[in-house]
């Protein structure tokens, strides 16, 4: 018993690799720290500009679809002009390009994941088989 023990020990503190074990890179982790808080900061970026900047898209919606469907036109929501004035739809084009961006995420993420194989689903079906 305490000769496999100290035998384990001893394996333990070796210098000789064990081929099954997996290799640790620092680089490989500090990459990986990266990469998590850049992807945090888009994803922060695009939810914040799609949802708070200048009142969020939901703001612009109803005023948007009664401008297209109904007699009301753009100045009666503050709309002077483009660069200038544009009332309720200040912020519009950063909304609508945080909107694609945000579709495109999700697109981009369904295919990915899309071919992935239902390996649990297919456990839990055999189990209730």
């Amino acid at each position: 018993m305490i000769r496999k023990f100290w035998d384990e020990l001893i394996r333990y503190f070796s210098d000789i690799e064990d081929p099954e074990e997996p290799v640790y890179d620092p680089a490989h982790l500090a990459a990986m720290i990266v990469i998590v808080i850049f992807s945090m900061g888009v994803l922060f970026w695009l939810l914040w500009t799609l949802l708070v900047f200048e009142g969020g898209l939901f703001k612009k919606i109803l005023p948007a679809i009664q401008v297209l469907f109904t007699g009301k036109t753009l100045q009666d929501f503050g709309w002077v002009g483009y660069p200038y004035e544009m009332g309720v739809f200040e912020g519009f084009v950063a909304n609508g390009v945080a909107l694609l961006l945000t579709i495109a995420l999700f697109v981009g993420v369904w295919w990915v994941f899309k071919d992935l194989p239902q390996t649990v689903f297919d456990s839990e079906e055999k189990k209730e088989e």
